[in-house]
């Protein structure tokens, strides 16, 4: 088998220093490294890349656009007892059907109509849907997520919704150049999942932290951080 280098350097060999990178942070924190999942987010790389990566280990992979994800679903149906399907991107009303079909989580909800469909579209007798409350915790206006004063009254709604199993928050902070200015947007989206567990919702998963920043996401308490470029190398995107 050939492995595909990036940097000359093997994805398995990437994803063993972004693990080790989680295991320090964790540290640091003094938290289990066990705690924190590691997502990687294939979207834009080939299905050899995700085979390759499933091959060192790795079990749970993110995609941002649904076409790509179902095509690639399909091409490693031969995996799917093993692997863990996340959709991680804007989600529109005309594509929730195929994701409440083929994927396992969904992290990008920001408003009651998807997950309404969602839950509508998954399949009777297949297991709850996981997902995610998306947060715009930056405050950005070209980020998607529900602010957070409306985060609560989202939630609860979703929580009621059969088929569907909230699970907790996700965000894409804004950029920062220094760690103790990442983790201040971390600690923001930890503090909204304390206040909706107090007011009753059983939640877990805290969905924060990417390749430049998941030491900070970890240090503030992150169960999932989604890692692509320091895993698959840099993306090239096209028209």
């Amino acid at each position: 088998m050939v492995l595909k280098t990036v940097l000359g350097m093997s994805i398995a060999q990437h994803l063993e220093e972004v693990h080790q990178r989680i295991a320090k942070a964790a540290q640091d924190a003094s938290r289990d490294a066990a705690c924190v999942t590691l997502l990687a987010v294939s979207k834009t790389f080939p299905a050899a890349d995700v085979r390759a990566a499933f091959d060192a280990g790795q079990r749970a992979f993110g995609e941002n656009y649904v076409q790509e994800g179902i095509a690639k679903i399909a091409e490693l149906a031969d995996l799917r007892g093993g692997i863990e399907w996340h959709y991680i991107g804007p989600l529109q009303s005309n594509k929730t059907k195929v994701v409440a079909e083929q994927f396992d989580w969904v992290h990008s909800i920001d408003r009651l109509k998807i997950a309404e469909r969602l839950s509508a579209q998954r399949p009777a007798g297949t297991r709850a849907l996981n997902v995610c409350i998306q947060v715009n915790v930056s405050g950005e206006a070209s980020k998607s997520g529900v602010e957070p004063a409306e985060a609560a009254a989202l939630a609860h709604a979703v929580a009621a919704l059969p088929g569907l199993r909230l699970r907790g928050l996700m965000a894409i902070p804004e950029p920062a150049d220094t760690l103790d200015a990442q983790r201040v947007p971390h600690a923001r989206l930890r503090d909204l999942l304390n206040t909706l567990r107090a007011d009753g919702l059983d939640l877990d998963t805290l969905s924060m932290g990417m390749s430049a920043d998941l030491e900070a996401a970890v240090l503030e308490g992150a169960t999932m951080v989604r890692i692509g470029t320091a895993i698959f190398g840099a993306r090239t995107y096209t028209t």
